[in-house]
Order: C-alpha cells, then sequence, then structure tokens
C-alpha cells in the first residue's frame, strides 16, 4: 500500500478514537438530562438503525455459524452492562477521568485474560511490559495514594467498565474468525439495543415529549458519530493499518475524553491519572512491539 493511502486511514483511526473520547463527555450531558437506563437504550438504538445503511453499502455479509452467534450473543449481553455502568458512571464521576481510567485499563485486563483463559503465550519482555501497566493501573485507581478509596461509587462504575470491555474484546477476538466484523457489530448493536430496552421501558423512554432537546441532540450525536461513524472507520482503518497497531491508538481515546471535559465541564486532570496513563500506554506499546529482524 502506499504511504499517502495509509496515512489516510491513520488519520481515520485519529479521527475515531477522538470521537469515542468526545462521547464520554456528550455520555455525561445524556445522564444529566434523563437517566442511565433511557441514555443506554437510545444510545445504542440509534447506533443500530444507522449501521444499517453502512452494512448495505459496504455489502458486509450477513452469515456465520453457530459459535459466532454464541459470541455475539454474549457480546451483545455484556455490551448492555457496559453500557449502562458507562452512563451510571457518568452519573457520578467526571467524564475525562472516566474515559481515561476505562481506555487505560481495558488494554491491561485483555492481555491478563488472555494469557489466563486462551493460552496466549507471552515473552519475558512481554511480562515487563504488563507489569508496567499493571503498575499504570494501581497508580491510575491512586492505590499508592488512597489505598482501596477507589471503590466507591464515582469510580468503581468506571472500574467494571474496563473489566466488562476486557471481556467483550476477548469475546471479540473470539467472533472474529467467524463473522465480518461489521456484521458482528450489527448483530451485538440489535442485542444491546433490546436488552437495555428491557430495563428502561419501566422509564419511559418512548415518551418524547419526558426528555429536552439537549438530551436527544446529546444522545443523536453520541449514537450516529462516536457510536456507528467512528466505529466502522476504526474497522475499515484497523484493516487497512494492521491488526497489531490498533491498540497504540486507543490512547488517543483520553485526549478527547480530557479536552472535551475540560471545555464543557471544566475538569482538571490530576497528574497521578495522566502518569498512569502513560505507563499503560507505555505497557500496550512494549507488549504489542514486535521483534527485529534477526532478534533471537
Amino acid at each position: 500500500m502506499k504511504k499517502e493511502s495509509t496515512n489516510i486511514y491513520l488519520i481515520g483511526m485519529v479521527v475515531a478514537m477522538l470521537f469515542w473520547g468526545f462521547a464520554w463527555t456528550a455520555g455525561k450531558v445524556a445522564a444529566e438530562h434523563s437517566n442511565a437506563e433511557v441514555a443506554a437504550f437510545w444510545r445504542y438504538a440509534i447506533s443500530f438503525i444507522s449501521i444499517i445503511p453502512i452494512i448495505w453499502y459496504l455489502k458486509t455479509p450477513l452469515k456465520t455459524d453457530r459459535k459466532g452467534l454464541m459470541y455475539m450473543v454474549i457480546a451483545g449481553i455484556l455490551t448492555s452492562l457496559f453500557n449502562y455502568l458507562f452512563f451510571a458512571g457518568l452519573s457520578h464521576g467526571d467524564a475525562g477521568y472516566g474515559g481515561t481510567m476505562v481506555t487505560s485499563l481495558a488494554p491491561i485486563i485483555t492481555y491478563i485474560l488472555s494469557i489466563s483463559f486462551l493460552g496466549t503465550k507471552v515473552s519475558t519482555r512481554q511480562i515487563g511490559a504488563l507489569s508496567i501497566g499493571i503498575l499504570g493501573a494501581l497508580i491510575l485507581l491512586r492505590v499508592p495514594f488512597d489505598g482501596f478509596a477507589f471503590l466507591n461509587i464515582d469510580s468503581a462504575y468506571f472500574l467494571g467498565c474496563a473489566v466488562v470491555w476486557a471481556l467483550v474484546t476477548v469475546v471479540s477476538q473470539k467472533a472474529a474468525k467467524r463473522a465480518d466484523l461489521m456484521f458482528y457489530t450489527l448483530v451485538v448493536f440489535g442485542i444491546t439495543t433490546f436488552i437495555n430496552m428491557l430495563f428502561a421501558l419501566p422509564h419511559r423512554p418512548f415518551d418524547f415529549a419526558a426528555f429536552d432537546s439537549v438530551f436527544w441532540w446529546t444522545i443523536l450525536f453520541i449514537g450516529v458519530i462516536p457510536g456507528t461513524f467512528s466505529t466502522a472507520l476504526y474497522f475499515v482503518s484497523a484493516g487497512k493499518v494492521g491488526a497489531h497497531r490498533t491498540g497504540v491508538f486507543m490512547f488517543i481515546v483520553p485526549v478527547g475524553a480530557i479536552v472535551s471535559s475540560w471545555v464543557v465541564y471544566g475538569e482538571t486532570l490530576a497528574i497521578s491519572t495522566l502518569f498512569g496513563c502513560l505507563m499503560a500506554f507505555m505497557a500496550v506499546i512494549l507488549f504489542n512491539m514486535r521483534k527485529a529482524k534477526g532478534a533471537t
């Protein structure tokens, strides 16, 4: 592939990550103008509807096998849980901290789960990278300073988000071999929408007049731009850039979350959060770094 073409997809990946970061601040706005159950339902309902034309345009093959379908159902259940924790956490905590914490911890937890349950083999260098990542995670959670004070309502939701998203990632790795990723996304969006709808029904999510225009414009933005547009852009770009390089791009998400939360809410970033995020970022780079040619 020509360098110019690669650069276009690299830019596409950066744009997708920034919008995912913006979604944290937008999600906090939506949660403040409704509740976690309603916001969770409409976020994925809009994403599910808006991804259908992209599936049609890309002529995505709509097929999988029984195991692939099983993985999709599991991923849908987990994503619905993540979706609720996302909005519940934003109802109590800061968007910048949430976006940074979840994005930094999820890859580290994913690697640990892959090693523990998928039998992923790791080198001495990768064990060192994980050690750095775990230390960064502890700093992010402020364990060296506050002990286990992070187990409070403000951050427990975000910790739950990181664990659940790591599980979703592991399931996605298994499903990727059995279905096109865009079709996988469509089905997961649909299952997530249905499950979140069941929990939203007592809150009358279809009473459109009960929620103001700020909620509707914000949830529309989250569903279409970070939800559908960025997800499609991510998958297309990842296919061109290479799967081994996509993990690093995830650390652009905190930039979008931190900047947008500072602009909208005036949130400030703690030094410990920044330092922990950088250590987790370093761990992901080291873990995915390929050996130089000729190395033993």
